[in-house]
């Protein structure tokens, strides 16, 4: 393309405009994700995945912005930093090329848009702003080109590096058994070196944090297996995922969770113990829903078992709802002190027995007596009427943390 340099009146307003995106407004940033998440479930389904494409926006926005500080109006590179080329590569292991274009070019749209709005706001002067928007047009969707080919040519050299090795094929076969394919068990036992008979507890151990040492998460699937004294099958889902089977459903989860907690950028989710073939796969899934769960509530929790979040994970399927249910069940007591909210939670957990709670809580019935009567006042309703909802709304609250 060929570019012609702007005049001196509209590189500075670019430069305005540049400035502007560099330190965007939160409420702008959470209207591009949201945007980009919405075309392309597959991605906003994968909490990794879904913190990539969030990273990968603001980098894009500061990238094309500092480059217009520094010279208004000149052509911008391709951005080939970490964040998009980790959407390449994560992207190509999860088998969802056909997304990131997709993705990209919403995200494309919605900053656009925004642009519009900063420059009618910066000039009215009819020939400036023409100019203005024909020169940052022509500029994004030369870098967002520019930069889609970059990560097109990564996809390429993952999916070359992919088709190579054991990884490969035990990733496929995974893949087939999870899909329902007809592939048989004894072949499926032969490619993987795990015997699909009998129980199995599936777990998903990923991070959050990009730069994390990914050595960690292989050795939290070894500490997985550890944990119920049996060798673990470990399937690298991602860069930053491990799907991971044990052929037990006795978890010492204890020693698990002092594991875990001694490597603050691991997170594990447990999948209920099944038999057999469909038990691989429902642990599994199960698994992933619970891993959905904890990120979609940023929950601070880092071990989580499907059976003990059942019931949250369909409550805040539709987190605006949840939240509605929680404010109106709990009123005041949503603000309380964890305390208090414990030991609500434990006197319902005890079937609303008095003794039973004050037992388990080592503490003199009496006082318990004193911080339920407090908990009623803070409540809309009295807890005798409501236990159950006031039960879920505390067990929302917990994983959700404040």
């Amino acid at each position: 393309m060929r570019w012609k340099r702007p005049s001196a009146p509209v590189r500075e307003l670019i430069r305005q405009c540049a400035q502007i995106t560099v330190n965007p407004r939160a409420e702008w940033l959470d209207e591009l994700d949201a945007e980009v998440l919405a075309a392309s479930p597959p991605i906003a389904a994968d909490p990794e995945l879904a913190a990539a494409v969030s990273r990968s926006n603001r980098a894009n926005m500061y990238f094309w912005g500092a480059a217009n500080v520094r010279d208004p109006g000149a052509p911008v590179p391709p951005n080939t930093g970490p964040e998009p080329m980790n959407i390449a590569r994560e992207v190509a292991r999860r088998g969802l090329t056909a997304f990131t274009l997709d993705a990209y070019r919403v995200g494309e749209a919605v900053a656009w848009r925004r642009l519009m709005e900063i420059a009618f706001e910066l000039t009215s002067d009819p020939a400036e702003l023409h100019e203005l928007l024909d020169v940052c047009s022509r500029s994004i969707s030369a870098y967002i080109d520019a930069t889609l080919a970059g990560i097109a040519a990564r996809i390429d050299q993952e999916l070359d590096d992919l088709t190579r090795g054991t990884h490969a094929e035990r990733r496929e076969t995974i893949a087939l058994i999870l899909d329902g394919a007809p592939i048989t068990s004894k072949r499926a036992e032969a490619r993987l070196s795990y015997a699909l008979t009998g129980p199995h507890t599936a777990a998903v151990i990923w991070s959050d944090d990009p730069a994390a040492d990914m050595a960690g998460l292989d050795a939290a699937a070894e500490a997985f297996g550890h944990s119920a004294g049996v060798r673990p099958l470990t399937v690298l889902a991602s860069t930053a995922t491990r799907w991971v089977w044990i052929p037990s459903g006795s978890i010492d989860i204890a020693v698990l969770r002092d594991w875990v907690d001694a490597k603050p950028d691991v997170r594990v989710a447990i999948g209920p113990t099944g038999d057999g073939v469909d038990g691989f796969r429902r642990s599994h899934f199960d698994a992933i829903t619970t891993q959905q769960m904890m990120a979609r509530l940023h929950s601070p929790q880092r071990v989580a078992q499907f059976a003990d979040v059942e019931l949250v994970a369909l409550v805040t399927g539709d987190t605006d709802r949840a939240s509605e249910f929680v404010r109106h069940t709990l009123g005041d007591l949503e603000t309380a002190e964890a305390e208090l909210q414990h030991f609500v939670r434990v006197f319902v957990a005890e079937q609303c027995n008095a003794s039973r709670a004050a037992a388990r809580l080592y503490t003199h019935r009496n006082t318990l007596l004193r911080r339920l009567a407090r908990a009623d006042k803070l409540l809309p309703r009295p807890l005798a009427q409501s236990s159950v909802n006031v039960a879920v709304a505390l067990d929302v609250l917990r994983w959700r943390g404040r």
